[in-house]
């Protein structure tokens, strides 16, 4: 009789913990990580393309720790493709916390044309992103889009 006691407390301290368990995971949402272009930055040219990096401020917003596990993303110049990237190498997103991410993109010379005519003409380049980050959560695994545009000026392009 003496032994039963211990094993009832513990299998009531089990179940006790699984239910507190179970109710801080019921609370926790997942809350897409703002992600923003911060930066894009030459790196190499050759005779066949190039890469340059794009540079990405993410903000996870969620009170627990994210974890990517595929980022890829795809850049155009004035309605043009000119690049892809994959960063397939983890990155953790700290909770509620700003987090830079550089992504080297490789480019072919066939996509500079569009950008070179918007500068002669306009003295900046357009661009999009378009891209998917995967990302581990407690939650499970989560897909979030990326998609920005914007305009670069020729003054910061020539540093």
């Amino acid at each position: 009789m003496h032994l039963r006691i211990p094993h009832l407390a513990s299998r009531i301290s089990i179940m006790a913990l699984l239910c507190v368990s179970c109710a801080t995971l019921g609370r926790l949402a997942f809350t897409e990580p703002d992600v923003e272009l911060q930066e894009i930055a030459v790196t190499g040219i050759g005779l066949t393309g190039g890469t340059f990096e794009l540079a990405f401020d993410v903000y996870n917003p969620n009170d627990y720790r994210i974890r990517s596990t595929r980022l890829e993303v795809g850049i155009d110049l004035d309605g043009t493709h000119f690049g892809d990237a994959l960063l397939d190498r983890p990155l953790d997103l700290s909770p509620t916390n700003h987090s830079r991410i550089v992504v080297p993109v490789r480019f072919e010379w066939a996509g500079l044309g569009a950008g070179a005519k918007a500068l002669l003409a306009r003295r900046a380049v357009g661009y999009g992103v378009t891209g998917r980050v995967l990302l581990d959560t407690p939650l499970g695994e989560k897909t979030v889009a990326l998609h920005g545009t914007g305009n670069v000026p020729l003054r910061k392009l020539i540093r």
